[in-house]
């Protein structure tokens, strides 16, 4: 995979998580990187890209690609390590992404807290995907992480407390004093 000419491509740049997903990588990739924005609309994304200038890793190219034309995404999959998304809802938005990412043989990272669309991308493209030696990566957004890691930290101490090991239900809640974002 060598061979890409985008280390990582961000699809969704232009919506509210995708611009400061794309604000991060442009503030703190390694000078150099070669990576691109990829979206909808040309419009925006060169809004997005122009908002960027002067950073320290600037986006090097622009795609522009749908969620409903399989063979925009394919292209962007193919002249990409890495396809990272931040569109959602991914129910409706996610599997053609993640699809285009298996046969484009780009490994593919999401954000989702969904697990239904999990489940149906495990399901439906785990097989291919492993033929491709492609890695399909969800849930690494705030919908799950904390809770994740706040399962794994539970299930340690339990462990050491002597509860014994083996198959265990946790539930946890979490309370906030956030307000809505934009994004999600």
């Amino acid at each position: 995979m060598n061979d890409r000419a985008h280390a990582i491509t961000l699809f969704g740049a232009t919506g509210f998580t995708g611009a400061l997903a794309a604000r991060y990588l442009a503030e703190h990739a390694p000078k150099g990187t070669l990576w691109a924005i990829a979206g909808r609309s040309a419009r925006k994304l060169d809004a997005v890209r122009r908002s960027l200038e002067g950073t320290a890793c600037p986006p090097s190219a622009v795609l522009q690609a749908d969620a409903s034309d399989d063979a925009s995404l394919e292209k962007v999959a193919r002249a990409s390590r890495v396809i990272a998304t931040t569109v959602g809802p991914y129910e409706l938005y996610g599997f053609p992404v993640a699809r285009a990412a298996v046969r484009g043989g780009a490994d593919y990272v999401d954000i989702t807290g969904e697990p239904s669309f999990v489940d149906r991308t495990m399901a439906e493209l785990s097989v291919d995907a492993e033929a491709a030696r492609v890695r399909l990566v969800s849930c690494c957004g705030f919908d799950s992480i904390p809770h994740d890691l706040g399962a794994q930290f539970t299930a340690e101490k339990l462990v050491e407390l002597g509860a014994g090991e083996g198959p265990m239900t946790i539930e946890a809640f979490i309370r906030s004093r956030g307000t809505f974002s934009g994004g999600t």
